[in-house]
C-alpha cells in the first residue's frame, strides 16, 4: 500500500521562527517511522482525504527541543488519523 500524506499548513503558535523548520522535519520523520512501524490506522486503510485534522492538544515543556515537539505533533496526526472517518 502506497500512502502519501501531504500537510499543507502546520500552525505553530508560540514558537521561535528558526525552529518551525526542524519541528516540521521531525514531524515528517516521525510519521515515516509511525506508518512505517505500524502500518496505515484502520480508519484510513481504505482510502481517501482528509482535509481537516483534529490532532487534540499536548503540552510542550519551555526547553523542549524541535524534535520532541516534532514527535509529539506527529503522534496526535497518527493518532487523529486513527479515529477519523470518511464521512
Amino acid at each position: 500500500m502506497n500512502i502519501h500524506v501531504h500537510i499543507d499548513e502546520l500552525v505553530l503558535h508560540g514558537f521561535a521562527p528558526g525552529v518551525h523548520a526542524r519541528i516540521a522535519e521531525s514531524v515528517q520523520s516521525q510519521l515515516a517511522r509511525m506508518f512505517m512501524e505500524r502500518g496505515a490506522p484502520p480508519a484510513i486503510r481504505g482510502g481517501g482525504r482528509v482535509d481537516r485534522l483534529n490532532g487534540g492538544s499536548f503540552q510542550v515543556g519551555a526547553a523542549a527541543r524541535p524534535e520532541t515537539t516534532g514527535a509529539q505533533i506527529a503522534r496526535a496526526v497518527y493518532g487523529g488519523l486513527g479515529t477519523w472517518a470518511n464521512d
